[in-house]
């Protein structure tokens, strides 16, 4: 899809490693509007409130929460959960390819995404 230059876009992802807007990053990654940070996650399990306090504080806020889960999907904790949708954040999880193209998608309509990718092994 045609992103805005100013944007973020998963080029490509594959093991332990991806390319965001022409920077290869190793390991786990969030990727939001204008910025892609490493991300200290190895399992789903990990996953935290706290872990996710950069797409939780990002201006404007995030709409909608990608979360990458690995080669498969699997569900957050419903307390994770609970607490993400009280403060207005939707969260999808997936597996990590179907994030980083459902990311570049969104991206491309213009939403305000965050995605959390956790990197295959």
């Amino acid at each position: 899809p045609l992103v805005p230059e100013d944007r973020q876009i998963v080029q490509s992802y594959g093991s332990g490693r991806f390319k965001v807007s022409h920077i290869d990053y190793q390991g786990s990654i969030i990727v939001l509007p204008r910025k892609t940070l490493s991300w200290n996650i190895l399992v789903p399990d990990e996953i935290s409130f706290e872990s996710l306090s950069i797409v939780i504080e990002e201006e404007p806020r995030i709409e909608i929460l990608l979360i990458g889960c690995g080669k498969v999907m699997k569900l957050l904790p419903r307390n994770l959960m609970k607490e993400l949708r009280h403060i207005g954040l939707a969260v999808d999880t997936m597996d990590t390819g179907a994030a980083c193209r459902t990311y570049n998608v969104l991206a491309a309509e213009g939403r305000r995404v965050a995605a959390g990718m956790i990197a295959l092994n």
